[in-house]
């Protein structure tokens, strides 16, 4: 990460949004280094509730069989299988045996949609997160997920559009939380034109939230010319100065 991207933003965060939430940010790597691992799952755990201290400047590192959910482990790219009956699971659940999430109509919508996304494979590395001002000259993050209420996605969102001439320079991808913060931020910055990420829709995800909060992920690619137009695009009018103060006020 070089030093004058870091200090940049965090100068422009600070001017344009007050004190709001610094975001996170992640990256794969085989040696985490200092970081603090992650221990080995036991029982169920979100990731995004654990992200929670990495919010707060806790930098974690995780491998497979540190994320407790099979979700995340997909999501993440360490594992490909999903959990027997998971068509199920989803959408209807079976009587008597399992309650479904009911968050697809049936399980036929499951199947497909599974198999029209594509995969990650990263087996043997880590996944490691970090908070933005935590992130040292070594660390190549792949995007950068902010936590923010509406004032603040209201800025993120037209920043990500301020240099794009089609509308959808943000998807919101159908996904569990982790999914929104790692593997679609992750595909886009592959793409020749990356696309930020709205997130946090995933009602299994949203109790490790404020209720007021939805994540915006930035791939890396995207994040360099939203934080290089920062300082000629609407964030220097009086339009965005009303909002910075109602920002203010709420920090």
């Amino acid at each position: 990460m070089e030093k004058m991207l870091q200090e940049k933003f965090l100068s422009g965060w600070k001017k344009y949004f007050a004190a709001s939430e610094l975001p996170i940010a992640f990256f794969y790597t085989d040696d985490p280094g200092t970081v603090e691992r992650a221990k080995p799952a036991r029982g169920h755990r979100c990731l995004i509730c654990e992200l929670a201290r990495v919010r707060q400047g806790m930098s974690l590192a995780f491998d497979r069989e540190a994320l407790a959910c099979g979700g995340a482990r997909r999501y993440a790219g360490f594992d490909s299988a999903m959990a027997p009956n998971f068509k199920y699971f989803l959408s209807c659940g079976i009587p008597g045996v399992m309650a479904g999430e009911r968050y697809k109509k049936n399980p036929e919508l499951v199947i497909r949609a599974q198999k029209e996304m594509k995969q990650l494979k990263f087996s043997g590395k880590t996944i490691v997160f970090k908070r933005w001002d935590d992130l040292g000259v070594a660390d190549e993050p792949a995007a950068v997920i902010f936590f923010a209420n509406a004032d603040v996605l209201c800025g993120l969102f037209t920043l990500a559009n301020y240099d794009e001439t089609e509308a959808n320079g943000v998807i919101a991808p159908f996904a569990a939380g982790c999914g929104s913060i790692i593997h679609y931020p992750f595909l886009e910055n592959e793409s020749s034109r990356p696309r930020a990420v709205l997130g946090m829709f995933d009602p299994s995800a949203r109790p490790c939230v404020k209720g007021d909060t939805l994540t915006f992920a930035v791939p890396m690619k995207k994040f360099r010319r939203m934080v290089a137009d920062m300082d000629e695009s609407f964030l220097i009018t009086p339009t965005w100065k009303r909002i910075r103060k109602r920002i203010e006020s709420v920090s």
